[in-house]
């Protein structure tokens, strides 16, 4: 993409190939995740989440400020070429992971029968272990709550081609929402962290749906009879909702680390993950639908308020599902600090 694709179908391919390869190394280090949640109360687990995505959020903020200005002052392939090289440094810290060897028949080394058949094994494990009922019913719960209507592709082609909004402060916008998660991730490791899940559940998306409405403010104009430009607007409102979103995704992480079973954890996170992406990508359908019934598009905005109403209101629809999570168990007053160790 920094050289020679020109046409839609050449990206797509690369950003597939892409994607893969950050799936793969994705699931491994989840896996290791989970295997050090295995057994630990919901604030360890929480702790331990924290620390992952906390380092996920100071990544984004040293990026995310430079993508948009070098976009502008480069072009679009000289960032491909500069972010191409970043997964070349990721990999070296493979050489810090520590392991034991399993000993035992090699799985999955070849393309016969063996293989096959340890695939077939893995799947009739893996469906054994989503059908148990303390495990699919939180399953379920997740995909329903990530799969409520959004409006988010509608409100980009708002804030670019109705309020002018340049890369160059989208890259301020995303330094903003990665510092927010940031702050998001402490919020829940200090003080939410041994809160019941479905406590957590029931007030951020309580609160998330009303300042969600915040945004038919920067929609309508309102803000700036407030005396409030709509750059000043859109950050504080992205500052906000990131905190927020941050703060209810840590408990979906430490949810799907908790159930995951025994032998399985790389296979069975991953699976978790992907239902829900799955209901995130049904989320961003049904909110396509719904910007194509109510006449929005990329120039047309005379029902974007209506839009947004709607999406923020249906998110509170999976609540009265909260009984579908497990109860959770109180935590020790032990010290549930994570230590510093390799794995």
């Amino acid at each position: 993409m920094a050289t020679f694709v020109d046409s839609k179908y050449g990206a797509a391919f690369c950003i597939l190939i892409g994607s893969l390869s950050v799936a793969f190394s994705d699931v491994v280090v989840d896996s290791m995740v989970v295997e050090r949640a295995r057994g630990e109360s919901q604030s360890m687990s929480g702790s331990l989440q924290s620390l992952c995505w906390g380092s996920s959020a100071c990544g984004g903020i040293v990026s995310s400020y430079f993508s948009g200005s070098l976009v502008e002052v480069y072009g679009v392939r000289s960032v491909f070429g500069v972010t191409a090289l970043l997964p070349l440094i990721t990999s070296a810290v493979s050489l810090l992971v520590k392991e034991e060897p399993v000993h035992g028949p090699a799985r999955g080394l070849s393309l016969g029968n063996g293989f096959f058949e340890s695939s077939k094994n893995s799947i009739i494990q893996l469906w054994g272990a989503v059908k148990q009922p303390n495990v699919f019913l939180p399953t379920l719960f997740i995909f329903l709550f990530q799969a409520t209507p959004q409006s988010g592709s509608a409100t980009f082609f708002f804030i670019t081609n109705k309020l002018g909004f340049t890369p160059e402060f989208l890259g301020r916008l995303k330094l903003v929402t990665s510092v927010a998660s940031l702050i998001g991730v402490a919020l829940y490791n200090g003080f939410l962290k041994k809160v019941p899940l479905r406590k957590i559940f029931l007030v951020t998306t309580i609160i998330g749906s009303a300042l969600g409405m915040t945004q038919v403010l920067l929609v309508t104009g309102l803000n700036r009879k407030f005396g409030i430009s709509d750059e000043w607007f859109s950050i504080g409102d992205s500052l906000i909702l990131s905190v927020l979103g941050q703060a209810f995704f840590m408990p979906v992480l430490v949810l799907a680390a908790r159930i995951c079973p025994l032998g399985m954890e790389a296979t069975f996170f991953a699976t978790l993950m992907s239902i829900a992406n799955g209901g995130g990508t049904l989320g961003g359908l049904l909110g396509a639908g719904l910007t194509h019934i109510l006449g929005v598009t990329k120039d047309k905005f005379d029902n974007l308020a209506l839009l947004i109403i709607i999406c923020n209101v249906s998110s509170l629809l999976p609540l009265p599902l909260l009984g579908l999570l497990p109860r959770d168990e109180p935590d020790s007053d032990e010290n549930t600090d994570i230590e510093m160790t390799p794995y």
